[in-house]
């Protein structure tokens, strides 16, 4: 199989950009859409009582967000194919900043409800147009790692802008974390302008057709069916975190930050390693990234007995989900061919549909009386199943190559 030739054309501005500070501003992009995604979890019970509802009310908040990933992904990448790449980066990320300054100004649950939703819109576009844009910048044994980088954004904000931003709202009020993510978006709209050359993406200019031809596709959606399944096993243990390490581990509410960021440089460890290991070895990267999730989760329900434990099996858990990443983007990338950036758009809808899937399951599992060890016992079948479905999918690949 041949993959598409990534290439970019720069104009003298252009010309004079460095890849490196070209990634740089998307991955602020990155540490934006992840800033505004975590934070609003962090600052649940603030929001709430700041719009008259209950938490659970406020948790639509959260589906509304996802609900415009899910949404915007596919529909923005295919019907905005004829747009240049770096104009429809700044159109995304100025619809994105005015998303967020509405949710700063939303003066009751509606409206803060419906800025949601469209704050969500633009973020699984902005992904997968940027790992286009970062893999045509840089030269073919290096796409994964470039595609890495700009991810690194969004784990680096879990590091930094999420624990930032919500000691923000809570000092100054929960519309404090939006105006901050408003600022950061603008910086990577300016930075975009400024360090990202304008690129062309193949051959021909892209066109809602050829976008749409990615999911003729098999190998689409045996790539997206691994993503969507291999992270739900990883969702299912996260999504209850701060409860599993409290009542394990006997952790605080200083524990729990403190785990939220050992998480974060799990992600950004396993993002960038993921990186290097996919450019040189890419289905590979895939299978160990999918048994080393599988590894982590089957001894996670052990380690977080302990307080050191629950920082190994935190630290665990986000590296061996992060280093899938690069990887799954880069095989979209390719065998999309002609669809590239809806592929990659597509792969950060379905993992929203991984992380509500992974949260179903391991409130199920909590439902039916078990303890907090037992989502990450459960959940092991999740990579497992997202290995046959690799497996699967390289044995159709090569029998039609015959």
């Amino acid at each position: 199989m041949t993959s598409t030739v990534l290439t970019a054309e720069r104009p003298d501005l252009g010309s004079r950009t460095r890849p490196g500070a070209a990634l740089f501003a998307l991955a602020i992009g990155g540490f934006a859409i992840g800033t505004t995604e975590f934070a609003t979890m962090g600052l649940l019970p603030q929001i709430a009582a700041g719009v008259d509802v209950d938490i659970p009310g406020a948790g639509h908040l959260i589906s509304a967000y996802a609900l415009g990933v899910v949404i915007g992904a596919p529909v923005i990448a295919a019907v905005a194919a004829r747009v240049p790449r770096r104009q429809l980066l700044m159109i995304l990320m100025g619809v994105f900043a005015l998303a967020n300054l509405a949710s700063s100004l939303a003066a009751g649950f509606g409206s803060l409800l419906l800025a949601r939703f469209i704050a969500g819109l633009p973020h699984g576009a902005y992904f997968g147009v940027a790992s286009v844009v970062a893999a045509a910048l840089v030269p073919a044994d290096r796409r994964a790692r470039a595609v890495s980088l700009v991810m690194v954004g969004l784990t680096v904000s879990n590091i930094a802008g999420v624990p930032g931003a919500t000691w923000l709202g809570q000092v100054l009020g929960w519309q404090a974390l939006y105006v901050a993510v408003t600022v950061i978006a603008l910086l990577c709209l300016v930075a975009t302008l400024v360090w990202v050359p304008p690129v062309r993406i193949g051959d021909e200019p892209a066109t809602i057709r050829s976008e749409l031809s990615a999911l003729a596709r098999p190998q689409v959606w045996f790539t997206l069916a691994v993503g969507m399944v291999g992270f739900g096993g990883m969702f299912a243990t996260y999504s209850y975190i701060a409860p599993t390490v409290t009542t394990l581990a006997g952790l605080g509410e200083l524990g729990v930050v403190a785990i939220l960021a050992t998480y974060g440089v799990g992600m950004t460890v396993g993002m960038v390693a993921g990186g290097r290991l996919a450019d040189r070895a890419l289905v590979p990267t895939l299978s160990l990234g999918l048994v080393g999730l599988a590894v982590v989760l089957a001894v996670f329900g052990f380690l977080v007995t302990t307080p050191a434990g629950a920082f190994v099996g935190v630290f665990g858990l986000g590296a061996a989900g992060s280093v899938l990443m690069p990887a799954l983007q880069t095989r979209l990338m390719d065998v999309a061919r002609d669809g590239q950036s809806l592929a990659a758009a597509l792969n950060h809808a379905v993992l929203n549909i991984g992380n509500a899937f992974g949260a179903w399951l391991g409130g199920s599992v909590l439902a039916a009386g078990l303890s907090y060890a037992w989502p990450s016992r459960v959940a092991i079948v999740l990579p497992l199943l997202g290995l046959v479905v690799l497996v699967v999918g390289r044995w159709f690949e090569r029998r039609s190559a015959d």
